[in-house]
């Protein structure tokens, strides 16, 4: 076990004969397959949801506002991507529980309301140090949507990756249909009946909360009393722990993003800002958004195919990469006349740009398949180190001193594909390791 991490007490030691998994193979492949056209389906939504928003907002509103209501977007999905951490090790540890178990009762429960406390206190604790910076203009008026949505996020993450535990697809594409098309008509009236910051920010974080009450009553039969959690209240936290911090890299280098292009370039003109930030939105989107709300899928789905785990990511890696190109090439020679007619008044991002912000794209989408692969393998370590390394490598390029576009570029290409050589090379030497036991 030199090679792996140690699993947790209740887990079966290497080697041990699993009694299901012959009989329950067949039927967690279909369940699996089910669940992909429904997540996807879902994700399918959202992304198109998140698509008109990110058109429709700044054709409204123009650039130079949106990149106040973007920096205010990735702040709030940049701590909300920190958070899927949490759904990320749910997801992981749900069991069904046997019959006659009372072990672990209403574990989930008391993690996500002391968790979303946590999340509450430290924001509005720590805004006073951040919030000048962050939103020179509007301050607290930010900063209480944001801790509101960013708390209510937690129970959302525990019941979602609750539900991914034990495959309950119906209700996660409720779940995640609801947030996501909720937030674009909310979006959307704000734009046209009060297109102020604030009224911006409540729209954007009032859709957690409210998915969660809406399918709670339905899905709760699934859970309560029926799911237990393999490992005890200390060592969930301290594996969530270890996936917030990879998840919170995810998010620094995708919808925190923007946060962080403001921040290490205070000084680049606004029209530029909004411009970089729309074009790199709007391009890596496609890719993107499916593989970040598939994370939790995919560790259900090489977890179910552990026996092909090999074949399964490097077809899925390929894809990826695959469609990232013809999107590339797609965004080369057709990027500009699009931009030029969504945007008239707009200034036009060069094709090369448009490509290049694409194949970004497909590096990250890279880095979303394999993060789960290790992860499924219970590798928190290196699970956490290759989405850290990507964020660094990030931050790092963009305090290079280059020219604001040459640097963001850099910045988007190496980022990921450094995150993709961290898990390849631990895959590679850990051939044998030993994969998490559904």
């Amino acid at each position: 076990m030199s090679h792996t991490e140690e699993p947790s007490q209740d887990q079966p030691p290497v080697g041990a004969p699993i009694a299901t998994a012959t009989t329950s193979s067949t039927a967690s492949t279909a369940s699996t397959g089910n669940g992909f056209i429904l997540i996807v389906a879902a994700t399918g939504l959202v992304g198109i949801a998140g698509y008109l928003i990110t058109v429709w907002v700044p054709k409204l509103i123009g650039f130079g506002p949106y990149a106040t209501f973007a920096v205010f977007w990735a702040f709030i999905f940049l701590v909300a991507a920190a958070l899927t951490g949490i759904q990320q090790e749910i997801t992981r540890g749900t069991q069904a529980r046997e019959p006659g178990d009372s072990t672990r009762s209403g574990q989930a429960g008391k993690f996500a309301a002391l968790a979303s406390l946590v999340v509450l206190v430290a924001i509005l604790g720590t805004a006073p140090l951040w919030q000048a910076a962050v939103f020179p203009e509007h301050g607290w008026d930010l900063v209480v949507p944001l801790a509101i949505g960013a708390a209510s996020y937690v129970p959302l993450a525990v019941l979602a990756g609750s539900l991914y535990g034990v495959g309950h697809w119906k209700a996660l594409f409720a779940l995640i249909s609801i947030e996501g098309l909720l937030r674009l008509v909310l979006v959307i009236l704000a734009a046209y009946l009060r297109p102020d910051a604030a009224t911006f920010a409540w729209a954007i974080a009032i859709p957690f909360p409210v998915a969660v009450l809406a399918v709670w009553p339905a899905a709760r039969a699934r859970i309560v009393g029926k799911t237990r959690l393999d490992v005890t209240l200390p060592q969930l936290t301290w594996n969530v722990s270890r996936t917030i911090v990879a998840a919170s890299a995810m998010g620094l280098m995708i919808s925190g993003f923007p946060l962080i292009l403001q921040l290490t370039s205070p000084g680049e003109p606004e029209g530029l800002m909004g411009l970089v930030i729309a074009t790199a939105t709007l391009t890596r989107a496609p890719l993107i958004v499916v593989g970040m709300a598939l994370q939790s899928f995919l560790i259900v789905f090489f977890r179910a195919r552990a026996a092909h785990f090999w074949r399964t990511l490097l077809m899925l890696e390929a894809a990826v990469l695959a469609i990232g190109l013809v999107l590339a090439v797609v965004g080369y020679l057709l990027g500009p006349a699009v931009f030029a007619f969504v945007f008239p008044s707009e200034d036009v991002p060069g094709n090369w740009l448009i490509a290049t912000f694409v194949l970004s794209s497909a590096l990250v989408g890279a880095l979303c398949v394999s993060a789960p692969a290790v992860l499924s393998r219970n590798a928190h370590a290196a699970f956490s180190a290759g989405w850290i390394v990507a964020a660094v490598t990030t931050v790092v390029c963009l305090l290079l001193p280059l020219e604001f576009v040459e640097k963001t570029v850099l910045a988007l290409l190496i980022g990921p594909a450094a995150g993709v050589l961290v898990h390849a090379t631990y895959l590679a030497f850990v051939r044998n390791a030993e994969p998490v036991r559904a």
